[in-house]
């Protein structure tokens, strides 16, 4: 059986946690798509593990985990990740972690037009600066450096030098320091023989584990309003991260896959510029903030906080192709007393269910519920006080389709099957 697992809101939804909790049963998870401008928070056993590459499953010894063709991967990066995880006991050997030879290898130069990129532009989009965009424009512009190229250095300096080429043309045009070749050489011999052992074909790997009928799980990254087609364009990141774009950055067919979970948050927050329809800039946002922790993984930023916009939701649902919802931090909504949440939108005069691509002109239409207050040893969803069985059972009514997993609590044991 193969699930993708897609966030649906801009991220942060808590992916990794759902993520981890399915992979108790699987044999493999991907990692499909997205670079180290993505984090993954997972609380297991009381302990915290936050990682930006590594599939979330790496802390479960039984499991094997790849990394997918569609991700971009900073070696660098990576290594330290590898090597936190080794510190931590985590065991990672060739036998359980590959890495696929067609992603991509972002460099150096890539991080450094990132930055002259998001410097240059009228309007700032709120990059993470760590050549995410650079890396999948030169994978578009075929130059990039694939993890294939790492292993073969007879070749490797000559493709580096193509790739840097137009980035140094455009650092001489802007006074920025140019690419040293050599440099850029080195560190990728450098990384490669660290990381050469878990390179290798993943296709394989997946299709013998189809074959098989063993479980994969495929672990999406960023969400769908920030996919590069149906996101909040030009706010949005590099890759199309959707549940059809997930999939084929792992090498995974669409009708192969038999569940597509979507991950929300009781409410909205995102990092970065870009609209944002139900955000409260006020006090309620404030406390929705320091009550969900919402300080971003991989920036450490606060992240901006509104009400829950079901008009999203559903149009996530229909995107995506859910079969299921995974709805997280049911318990931190809940303490705020009233809660509202976006039922439609007011644009041009008329009432609407749907994103227009100028969806900061749209004023949202709420319908208002009570809160609620979550006891300690909750495991059922009867457990459940009533109003939250409403939030629950109004998302319900509202997109069509079932909230399969309830979030209640940081730890992974603290999820509610429905």
């Amino acid at each position: 059986m193969i699930k993708l697992i897609v966030g649906i809101q801009w991220g942060d939804e808590g992916k990794g946690r759902a993520s981890h909790f399915e992979s108790k049963n699987a044999k493999i998870v991907v990692r499909a798509t997205g670079g180290n401008n993505a984090g993954h928070t997972v609380v297991a056993n009381g302990k915290k593990y936050k990682m930006h590459l590594l599939p979330s499953a790496i802390i479960r010894e039984n499991v094997n985990c790849v990394i997918a063709p569609g991700v971009v991967i900073d070696p660098e990066v990576l290594i330290s990740e590898i090597d936190e995880m080794i510190k931590a006991d985590i065991s990672i050997t060739k036998e359980r972690f590959h890495i696929s030879q067609r992603a991509h290898v972002i460099l150096p130069h890539h991080k450094q037009l990132d930055g002259l990129y998001e410097k240059l532009k009228a309007k700032k989009i709120g990059t993470t600066k760590r050549g995410i965009g650079p890396c999948y424009s030169e994978k578009c512009n075929r130059t990039g450096i694939r993890m294939f190229d790492l292993c073969d250095p007879s070749t490797l300096k000559k493709k580096i030098q193509e790739s840097v080429l137009l980035a140094n043309t455009m650092f001489r045009q802007y006074g920025e320091p140019e690419v040293d070749v050599e440099e850029e050489y080195q560190l990728c011999i450098n990384c490669a023989e660290k990381l050469k052992p878990y390179i290798c074909d993943t296709q394989f790997i997946l299709m013998d584990a189809d074959e098989k009928n063993e479980n994969i799980i495929v672990e999406g990254a960023q969400a769908l309003y920030l996919d590069l087609d149906h996101g909040d364009y030009p706010y949005v990141t590099s890759s199309n991260c959707n549940a059809s774009g997930t999939a084929s950055g792992a090498g995974i067919g669409p009708t192969k896959v038999d569940e597509v979970i979507g991950v929300m948050k009781a409410y909205c927050s995102r990092v970065g510029e870009g609209p944002f329809t139900t955000e409260q800039e006020n006090e309620i946002g404030d406390s929705i903030r320091e009550l969900g922790h919402e300080f971003g993984t991989t920036t450490g930023r606060p992240r901006r906080c509104g009400w829950l916009d079901l008009v999203m939701v559903k149009n996530a649902c229909f995107i995506c192709g859910l079969t299921s919802l995974c709805v997280n931090h049911m318990d931190t909504i809940g303490k705020l007393g009233k809660i509202k949440v976006c039922v439609a939108y007011e644009y041009k005069g008329e009432q609407i269910g749907y994103i227009p691509i100028d969806r900061e002109n749209c004023t949202p239409i709420y319908k208002e519920f009570d809160g609620w207050e979550l006891e300690d040893g909750i495991t059922t969803y009867e457990d459940l006080p009533e109003n939250a069985r409403k939030y629950i059972e109004f998302i319900e009514e509202y997109t069509k389709v079932k909230v399969k997993y309830i979030g209640i609590g940081a730890d992974e044991k603290q999820t509610i099957v429905k």
